[in-house]
């Protein structure tokens, strides 16, 4: 006569513990790994610094309509030595007292080195667009004095190349704020039909 103990689920449930068990510490021995690697190392943001802004239309018409034309260029430095920058999706457009008043120019995704310097020089453009009553004065009174006050804006996603390892992907926002003397081509170099080349040299705040 056999006799049935009735261990051979417990047996079976006890190697599926053992298993499950197993793959959590490899996850957490991965994480920790990372996490440590992360905070010897210290990742540092990248550095922007807008360089100039070719103006090739500045129009305000009414009622409150502006037509904008400007390729800028801006510098990105990665300061880290031991980690590389991911720049999976960068947009490039102008604001005017938080009004955005160009399209979103996109920068092809690209990959920034240890201690390596990039540089664009994108052209940001709109056709015509609506700006606020309150924007459209004020924006009439810096052109009536000559100097007007833009914010050229940076937003996308980078990850973090450490070794091997590369992290998800961060949210990145550049500000970068541009005086331009609209009122004196002479403060700029004129290379083109109506085409004036101002050089600004702006650093820019960076958060990711």
């Amino acid at each position: 006569m056999s006799k049935d103990c009735g261990n051979h689920g417990g047996g079976k449930e006890a190697a599926v513990r053992r298993i499950l068990a197993a793959v959590i510490a490899i996850i957490i021995i991965i994480l920790v790994t990372i996490f440590l690697v992360w905070v010897i190392l210290r990742p540092t943001k990248p550095r922007f610094v807008l360089q100039d802004a070719t103006v090739f239309a500045f129009n305000l018409s009414q009622p409150h309509l502006l037509t904008t034309n400007f390729q800028i260029t801006f510098a990105s430095r990665n300061p880290n030595s031991k980690i590389g920058i991911y720049y999976d999706r960068l947009h490039v457009y102008a604001t005017y007292r938080n009004q955005q008043i160009t399209l979103r120019t996109a920068i092809p995704p690209t990959y920034q080195g240890h201690k390596e310097d990039n540089i664009w020089s994108p052209f940001v453009y709109g056709t015509d667009v609506p700006i606020a009553p309150y924007n459209s004065v004020a924006l009439g009174e810096e052109q009536g004095r000559g100097f007007v006050g833009l914010m050229i804006r940076a937003d996308g996603r980078v990850r973090w190349k450490v070794g091997t390892l590369i992290t998800g992907k961060y949210h990145i926002h550049v500000r970068c704020p541009a005086y331009i003397n609209l009122g004196n081509k002479a403060a700029g170099v004129i290379v083109g039909d109506n085409a004036v080349k101002y050089t600004l040299v702006t650093k820019c705040s960076v958060n990711v």
